[in-house]
Formats: structure tokens, C-alpha cells, sequence
């Protein structure tokens, strides 16, 4: 839910309506990928992999996300995004962090 709150904030900004972030937002949050176009697909591959089983990431899975277009910049934010949130998802884990109120569904 707290994730969902930022992605609507950025779609809403980018020209999508409330609705339809709100449509993408559940799609994504049920597990489907239909509403994400090929890159999207491959950075949300690469994003489960490196989360889920970082150990097994090699250079070919950088090399995939090049074949969608994805420049060295690119590649970084999305490394760091994915990154990030797992440090801040395990320190709030660890402290034993409660969801705001207003994220809880």
C-alpha cells in the first residue's frame, strides 16, 4: 500500500488519471503484467531476481535490460531503486515497523 501511494503520486504526474493509475496499481498488485510494456517487463524481471535471488545475478542480466534500450544510467537507477528498498523494507522488518494507518488496506 505505502509503495502503491508513491507509484500513483508518479503516474497521476505523468499524465495518467487517477482511475487509471489506480487500474495499473492493482493489475501490478495482483501479479499482472499485461499493463507493462516489454522494458518494463524486463526491468520488473531483473527487479525480482536481484530481490529475490541476488546471488545468481550475472552480466547477462544487465545485458537484457540493454536490449530494451536501458543506457549505463538507466541500469543504475534501476539497481539502486531495487537496492534501496530492500535495505529500507529489512531495517523497517527488523525494527518491527508498523504500516500508517492510512496505507493499511
Amino acid at each position: 500500500m505505502h509503495h502503491g501511494a508513491g507509484l500513483q503520486a508518479l503516474l497521476t504526474q505523468s499524465g495518467r488519471t487517477a482511475a487509471e493509475a489506480d487500474a495499473f496499481i492493482a493489475a501490478v498488485a495482483r501479479g499482472s503484467t499485461d499493463a507493462l510494456g516489454p522494458a518494463e517487463q524486463a526491468m520488473l524481471g531483473y527487479a525480482r531476481k536481484l530481490t529475490l535471488t541476488p546471488r545468481e545475478m550475472t552480466p547477462g542480466d544487465v545485458a537484457v535490460l540493454r536490449t530494451y534500450g536501458l543506457d549505463d544510467l538507466a541500469i543504475h537507477d534501476v539497481c539502486t531503486i531495487v537496492a534501496y528498498f530492500a535495505f529500507v523494507n529489512r531495517i523497517a522488518d527488523g525494527l518491527g515497523v508498523e504500516l500508517e494507518e492510512r496505507f493499511e488496506g
